[in-house]
């Protein structure tokens, strides 16, 4: 394990780096516009649009990778997000707030794809379980060290922007100085939804909610502990609590799912859930101590959704399709995250903070009725069921890219993705050159009737049928 993270030691440092900054933003945005009084509906909408980015941004990533390389487009991108970060320094206009998220968001998931495609292609199969493994760690790390990073800046000025952009700056030295190879980029192939659809309709319902009640946290739970009257530096505490607690029950849920039925796991985990928010409901005004054991025991319940949804739509799936698999749960995880804090953020407008956890209760009701295990007939299952439990991050930070990456794939059989050959990657304008390079004007009259072989006209025809198309060496 030491000497897989020293090999990979500038890729994690930069996704920590990343995820700081990200976990500082998310919640000091939450608390900056509350404070403000500005409607919680525009703090859904703000976490939603840059949700939406994520969502967009991961087939937008890869044509710019391709067309720039690996490290210009992790630049790039790098800088873009700093500067969105800056620029709600100086724009109070929250109209202009939005195109800054989407367009960071498209950036931020371009970044991610940079990372855990170098990640895949140098790891060797037998080490990418812990590969995987310790890249959910990082991530988690870094989104925990960002929230409880608000702790250093008792008012909510404009410090925590600066930090957060120098977090975005910093992230370019590890990838920078990396002496590691470019990798191959994996182009994704044409999703074929339908095939998914009929064959993992119960874990799309599970990975949408699950993205719902996520995005509502990220957005509106920072709100919700601010109306309870907790400080920032609470606050911070109450949502790191929750993402921590997250992270470590994926270990022991797992060997749990490896052992028992899968479905009856998710509806048990949605039934507690639903129960365990009435308390909150907004009954009674609780001390912060009993809010903080409230969000460890949510944070294990709503983060380890989509890894059970995710390992029972596994089950279901053939082998060869896994990467296509992750890529269509990304989405309709990414679509419940745009859709969960508007939602949330509406009805918090209109009634009070509290409505926040009768929003998460009313998404687990709906996963408890639908989310049956007497409709699980065992028609799809594939040759390898049950698959391995995998614990996966509990954030939309990383893009598809990271299936690939997943001990469940065989990314030499997988027909999801195929990769790209060095010259596919070079740009028009550089081929044409090479082309023109070995066609110049005749100097030789001994070689003027001698053609080149495949050189052809756009109706097929072989040129030296006509002499405007004859090599002249």
């Amino acid at each position: 394990m030491v000497q897989t993270i020293g090999a990979f030691f500038s890729l994690y440092l930069a996704t920590i780096l990343l995820l700081l900054g990200t976990g500082l933003f998310n919640t000091y945005l939450g608390l900056r516009l509350t404070a403000l009084s500005v409607s919680e509906l525009w703090v859904g909408g703000l976490i939603a649009i840059y949700y939406l980015g994520l969502v967009f941004g991961a087939r937008i990533g890869h044509k710019v990778i391709i067309q720039v390389g690996h490290i210009r487009a992790y630049a790039a991108t790098a800088a873009i997000v700093t500067v969105t970060v800056l620029a709600l320094a100086l724009v109070d206009n929250l109209w202009v707030w939005l195109g800054f998220r989407f367009v960071a968001g498209i950036a931020m998931v371009t970044q991610f794809m940079v990372l855990e495609s170098w990640l895949n292609e140098q790891t060797e199969n037998h080490q990418r379980g812990r590969v995987f493994a310790f890249y959910m760690v990082c991530s988690s790390l870094g989104t925990v060290l960002g929230q409880l990073s608000l702790t250093l800046f008792p008012s909510l000025n404009y410090q925590p922007l600066i930090f957060v952009a120098m977090c975005s700056a910093l992230c370019l030295v590890p990838v920078a100085l990396t002496r590691r190879l470019h990798p191959a980029l994996q182009l994704p192939a044409p999703l074929h939804i339908k095939y998914f659809v009929s064959r993992v309709p119960m874990s799309l319902t599970v990975l949408f909610v699950a993205g719902a009640i996520t995005g509502a946290f990220y957005g509106l739970a920072p709100v919700y502990a601010s109306k309870q009257g907790l400080s920032s530096s609470q606050v911070a505490v109450f949502l790191a609590a929750s993402v921590a607690s997250g992270v470590v029950a994926q270990w022991p849920l797992g060997w749990l799912a490896d052992r028992i039925s899968r479905v009856g796991m998710i509806r048990v985990n949605a039934l507690l859930l639903a129960l365990l928010a009435i308390p909150l409901w907004g009954w009674w005004t609780l001390p912060y101590w009993v809010l903080v054991v409230f969000s460890c025991i949510f944070g294990a319940l709503q983060f380890t959704l989509y890894p059970l949804g995710a390992a029972f739509a596994n089950d279901n799936v053939d082998p060869d399709r896994r990467v296509g698999l992750s890529a269509i749960l990304y989405m309709v995880y990414g679509i419940g995250a745009c859709i969960g804090p508007l939602v949330a953020g509406i009805l918090m407008r209109e009634l009070e903070s509290g409505v926040y956890f009768v929003f998460v209760s009313a998404c687990a009701v709906v996963l408890v009725a639908l989310v049956r295990p007497q409709r699980v007939t065992g028609d799809n299952l594939s040759e390898d069921a049950p698959t391995q439990f995998v614990p996966m991050s509990d954030t939309l930070h990383t893009s598809d890219v990271v299936a690939t990456l997943d001990p469940r794939v065989d990314v030499e059989t997988d027909i999801s993705f195929v990769p790209v050959e060095p010259e596919d990657i070079a740009p028009q304008e550089e081929r044409a050159e090479s082309q023109a390079a070995v066609s110049p004007a005749a100097t030789d009259e001994s070689s003027a009737a001698e053609p080149l072989a495949g050189n052809q006209d756009h109706d097929g025809t072989n040129g030296q049928d006509d002499p405007k198309h004859v090599d002249q060496r």
